[in-house]
This record gives C-alpha cells, structure tokens and sequence, in this order.
C-alpha cells in the first residue's frame, strides 16, 4: 500500500471514529477543554480524565509539541493521545515546527503503543488561531514523512469538524500527492 493510500479525510465527529488510536488536541493542563478536546473528555467519560490526572502527577502535563497516551474510555478507539498545539503568534514563535511535532510525535507514540490507525483531529486551529491552509500543509506534509519511514500504520485519518478545513486538508493533500507524482 502506497503512503497516499494510508492517508484519508473524513468530515465529521472523531468522538465517532473506530481507529486504534484518536488524537486530542489538548491544553497543557490535560484537564479536559473547549472544542475537541472537551468533546473528547465528555465522550470518553471520567476514565480519560483519570489518565491525564496519572500523567499531570507524575510529569506536570504535557508541553507544546509533545504528546501523552491515556485509555480512550467509552470512546471506539483504544486510546486517546494528547498533544498540545501551539498558540498562533504570527509565525514568530516557532509555532510551524511545534505544529509538525504534534502530529509527529502522537505517530511515534501510536506506533511505540502498537496502534496501526490514528485519527487527528485539526490541532491548533480553533481558539489557537493558526491560520487553518497553512495548518493543514502542516498537518498532510508531516503525516506523509512519518508515514514514509514506518510501516507499522496502515491509516491515518484527518478528520475535519467543517467544510472549510476540510476543503483545505483536502486541497494540501492533493497538492502533496501532486508534488510526491512528478519528483
């Protein structure tokens, strides 16, 4: 199977999504937020909440870029992996290379765990305020380099909450796809 081929986009619910493993995009606290990450903690039920508890004991949270694993609770994932995207500052923070750490690392941390399916939902784009085309380059071009070093992923699903950031995943994926074709 061909790295294009393990890399779908789904508009929709990712509490919904049955994947080994789904990914929140998470606060530092790992207690449970807005958007997704509290859809999330609310779907999944207390259990989730207990993991980041665990995890805030014995490490202090989680920081920028960096991802943490939990059980994902009632959720059809096995797993729900924690990463914290940055805040957009205008690109003058490092926030680029922060954003491509967060899907880097929950890869890395899905495979180190045996997962061979992880759902990512958009990271940073909503109260973050990271510019949402410019997230999703991000977004495809990291999952597509983890994807060609490993194969120990079967699939990796982006999956958007609207149709504006879908229609933007899916435009920087069929560029990527584009790009990979003609070198």
């Amino acid at each position: 199977m061909n790295i294009a081929q393990k890399i779908e986009l789904r508009l929709g619910d990712i509490t919904k999504v049955d994947v080994d493993a789904i990914v929140n995009a998470a606060n530092s606290s790992l207690m449970g937020g807005g958007g997704v990450d509290g859809a999330i903690h609310r779907a999944g039920g207390p259990d989730i909440l207990e993991g980041c508890r665990a995890i805030v004991a014995r490490q202090g949270g989680c920081k920028t870029g960096e991802a943490v694993i939990t059980t994902a609770g009632k959720l059809p994932a096995r797993f729900v992996i924690h990463t914290v995207g940055p805040v957009w500052q205008g690109g003058t923070k490092n926030e680029q290379t922060l954003l491509a750490n967060c899907y880097r690392n929950a890869l890395l941390l899905a495979i180190k765990n045996e997962c061979r399916s992880v759902a990512f939902p958009n990271i940073s784009t909503g109260v973050y305020r990271f510019p949402l085309a410019y997230a999703a380059e991000i977004a495809v071009n990291t999952v597509w380099e983890v994807l060609s070093h490993t194969n120990q992923l079967d699939k990796v699903i982006l999956v958007c909450f609207d149709a504006a950031s879908y229609y933007l995943v899916e435009q920087a994926l069929v560029a990527l796809k584009k790009e990979k074709n003609n070198n």
